[in-house]
Order: structure tokens, then sequence, then C-alpha cells
């Protein structure tokens, strides 16, 4: 079909073209003018969802706005489940915190408590470090010693009193006593009486016992020869039924030796029978054995002889073949002993030619190590000549530093000695510090024993104890026993450990002298005696 039917057919059918659309123009009869009021209404139709979702928003806003008012409204509610739980969370709070004041409380009054105890701690242990000071124990002995002389005073006193008294305990004793030997000797007396009477009784019945014996005795003799009597004539009626059964007995027995013997000689037949047959069937095995021995030596010589034959023609045979072995044998050593001389020649042929070949080549290497040798011994003495001059300027660099650290340690030396003199002077004036700090404790220490020993003896004497060794004890003061070397009192040290031995505190003049050798009080002069000069 053509362009222009298909056109025709496309607007029968009311499909226009792009060329029909391009040049027609809208018509202005068939257009639709809307008011504002339709159009917006058509607008809201078409926003109608939006605003739904809004208003639902609005909604849901107001809703937890009112659910929160609700809320803090109810908050101050009581009667409800949740001001109840408030109420009991905030009891709960305040029961809480009263709990914490009281711990706090208990824990300052726990604290105070302990600070209570951690002081009487210590106070308790000052105490005990001043009762183990020499002094105090002193005071301490005496006090024991008090003790011990009122204890044996009460002992003495005691004793005394048991003295006194086991002398009546003894008197009493002896008064009892003597009454109770008057009495056992009563009752012995009377026992005496009561067993002689016994005695007596008892003779009587002992008669009378004995008269019933020999009545009962003379009884038994008449019976017993009665029963004598019986007993002999039991005996010989017995005796002759013996010698009856004796004879019979005797008859017996010649009767069984006739027999014995019988039957020992028909046994003594019978066995010499018996032992010939036996010989005789010996004799006929005997030669029956010499014929079967006669016919294996006659077959065994006709073996042998067979062998012997056979030998004799293998021995020929042998000997033959031999020969021609040993002839072969010399052929084959002699072309073999002239292969080897062959080889042997050739062999020491080669051996002189590489021999020769050899001392050329080692006379060719020993030129080359010569040559090799001096030119290391020339290297080696540039070498060495180089090495001795790095090694001089070395030596002259470690000669300087050696130089300047011997100044730099004189330096160090000098102010070292002066900071040693300087704190030996500082030490000087410590000790005379502690010195003083000392005298001060001592006074301190003699003050308060004082007081302790006053108090320690008056207590003594209201318990009217002997205070003598208390006076004693408390004379000795502070500073302990005289010193042997100077004459006066000192102080005392004692060790730190559980012995609480006393230190040695000796001062002498060979100390002193010791002291001022070895502590310089001018340090240039110091340096002179050591030897020093710069």
């Amino acid at each position: 079909k053509s362009t222009a039917e298909t056109t025709r057919g496309l607007i029968k059918w009311g499909i226009k073209t792009e060329n029909e659309m391009m040049i027609r123009l809208p018509d202005l009869r068939q257009i639709t003018v809307l008011s504002k009021s339709e159009w917006l209404r058509i607008q809201d139709e078409l926003n109608q969802a939006n605003k739904d979702k809004e208003r639902m928003m609005e909604g849901v806003k107001q809703r937890e706005a009112l659910h929160l008012q609700s809320v803090e409204v109810a908050k101050q509610w009581s009667n409800t489940i949740a001001g109840q739980r408030q109420k009991k969370l905030e009891a709960k709070r305040i029961r809480e915190e009263i709990e914490e004041e009281k711990r706090k409380l208990i824990d300052k009054e726990e604290a105070e408590y302990q600070e209570l105890k951690q002081k009487e701690a210590i106070e308790k242990a000052k105490t005990q470090l001043y009762y183990r000071t020499d002094p105090v124990k002193g005071l301490h002995r005496a006090l024991l010693l008090t003790e011990v002389l009122k204890e044996r005073e009460a002992q003495i006193e005691l004793k005394q009193r048991i003295k006194n008294t086991s002398r009546d305990a003894e008197k009493h004793f002896a008064d009892m006593l003597r009454s109770r030997e008057e009495e056992a000797l009563r009752q012995e007396q009377e026992k005496v009486l009561q067993k002689k009477r016994e005695r007596q009784a008892a003779a009587e019945d002992l008669k009378r016992q004995i008269k019933e014996n020999e009545l009962v005795r003379e009884q038994e003799k008449t019976e017993n020869k009665r029963d004598g009597e019986k007993q002999e004539e039991l005996k010989e009626l017995y005796q002759r039924k013996q010698r009856k059964e004796t004879e019979r007995q005797e008859h017996l027995a010649n009767r069984d030796i006739v027999r014995a013997t019988e039957a020992k000689k028909q046994e003594d037949e019978e066995k010499q029978r018996k032992h010939f047959l036996s010989a005789k069937e010996k004799m006929m095995k005997l030669r029956k054995e010499r014929e079967a021995e006669l016919f294996r030596w006659e077959e065994a010589q006709t073996r042998r002889e067979n062998i012997m034959n056979k030998l004799v023609v293998t021995q020929r045979e042998q000997t033959d073949s031999e020969e021609q072995r040993i002839t072969k044998a010399v052929a084959e050593r002699d072309a073999r002993q002239a292969q080897l001389r062959r080889e042997e020649e050739e062999r020491r042929a080669t051996m002189l030619k590489s021999i020769t070949e050899h001392r050329e080549l080692t006379r060719q290497e020993k030129e080359q190590i010569d040559k090799i040798a001096k030119q290391n011994a020339r290297d080696a003495l540039q070498a060495k000549e180089e090495a001795d001059r790095i090694f001089s300027e070395k030596q002259q660099l470690k000669a300087q530093r050696i130089r300047e650290e011997t100044r730099k340690l004189q330096d160090f030396n000098a102010t070292q000695m002066a900071e040693k003199s300087a704190k030996r002077q500082q030490l000087r004036r410590d000790e005379h510090q502690f010195d003083e700090m000392n005298a001060e404790l001592i006074a301190e220490g003699e003050n308060q024993f004082h007081q302790y020993s006053q108090q320690v003896i008056q207590a003594a004497a209201e318990a009217q104890r002997n205070v003598f060794p208390l006076y004693k004890a408390a004379r000795e003061g502070i500073r302990g026993a005289p010193d042997p070397i100077s004459r006066g009192v000192r102080p005392i040290y004692l060790v730190q450990d559980r012995s609480d031995a006393e230190m040695p505190h000796y001062i002498s003049g060979v100390t002193q002298n010791t002291k001022k050798l070895n502590e310089a009080a001018d340090i240039q002069a110091e340096k002179k005696r050591l030897g020093f000069t710069w």
C-alpha cells in the first residue's frame, strides 16, 4: 500500500499523524474552564489522604499531651497504685538515708574507739618499753625482792604456827595411841582364851575320831582277809585253765610246723624245675644268636672285598687324570707369569715417566711460591711500618688522655677531700647536738624514774614491805652503774634484739689518738701528709 492510503486509513480510524497534530490547533469551544471553587474542590479531593494523616497525627499528639497531663496529675494522688508505689519508694529512700546516717555515726564511733584503742596500745607499748630499761628492771627486781622477803617472813611465821600446832597434835595422838594399845591388849587376851577353849574342844573331838577310825580299820582288816582267801581260790582255778589252754596250743603248733615243712619242700622242688627250664632256654637263645652273628660276618666280608676292588679301579683312573691336570696347570702358570712380567715392565715405565713430570711440575710450583713469598714479605714489611706509625700516634694520644684524666682525678680528689672535711665538721656538730638532746632525754628519764620509784616505794611502804632494796635501786638512777674507765657515771646503750645486752662504751687515750690520726683538721696539711703535691 502507498503512503497516501495509509494516511487516509489512520484518519478514518481517528488516529492523527504527527504532521496533522503539528498543523492543527486546539479548539477553544471544546476547552472547559473551571471556577475557583471547583478547582479547590478538586484539589481537596486529591489532597484528602494527606489531611487525614495530619488529623490523625494531631489526634495522637493531643492524646499524648492529655496522657502526660493525667500522669502529672495522678502523681499527686495517694490512692492510686502508682502513687502508692511512689510513696513507698520515697519512704524507702528516707529510710535508707536514715540508715546511712546511723551507719556513718557508727563508723565515726568505731573510728574513735579504734583510735582510743590505738592510743592505749601505744601507751601500753611505751610502758612496756619503759619497763624494759635497766633502771626500771632493777627497781622491779628490788620490788620482787621485797615481796620475796615478805613471803619469807610469812613462811617463817607459818612454820612456827605449824610447829606449835604439831606439838598439841602429837600429845593428843600419844594419848589416843595409848588408849588404843590398851584396848588392843584386852582384845588380844580375850582372843587367846577363846582360842584355848577351841583347842580343847578340838582335842576331844580328835580323840573321838581316832577311836572311830581304829574300829573301822579292824573291820577292814577282817574283810580284807576274807577277800584274800577268795582271790587265792580264783587264782588256782585260773592257773588250771591256763595250763589246759597251753597244752592245746602246743598240739596245734606242732601240726602247723609239719604242714609248713612239707609246703617248703614242694616249693623248693618247683623252683629247681623252673631254674632248669630257664637255663635251657638261655642256651638255645645264645646258640641262635651265635649263628646269626656268624652269618652277618660272612656278608660283611663279602661287601668289604667288593669295595676294595672298586677302590683299586677308581685309584688307577684318578692317577691318569692327575698327571694330565698337573701338566696343564704348569703351562697355565708359565703363561700367567710371562703376562705379569710384561705388565710390571709397562707399569714401571709409566711410573718413571710420571715421576719425571711431577718433578718438573714441583720445581715450577716452588719457583712460583718463592716469588709469592718475597712479594708477601715486602707487603708485610710495609704493613708493619704503617702499623708502627699508627701505634705511635695512638700511644701519643693515649699519653695525652692519661695526663688529662690524671689532672681531672687530682681535681676530683681535692674536691672529695674538701667535701669529706665538711662532712666531718657537720658530723661533729650533729654529734654535739645529739649529745645535748641525749642529756635532755637522760634528765627527763631521771625525773620520770624518780617519780615512778617514789610511787613504787610509797605503795610498798603502805603494803608493809621492806623498802630498803627499793631505795638502793632508786639511788642508782637512770645513768646505770659506775664506769670503770672514767670513774663516773655513763648512759647505757642496749643491743636491738631480745637479749637486751648492754653495749660497751669505752673511750681511752689510744682511741682518741687513732681518731686524730684519721681525721684531718687542715686539708692542706693532710694532703702534704699523704704525699700529694698539687
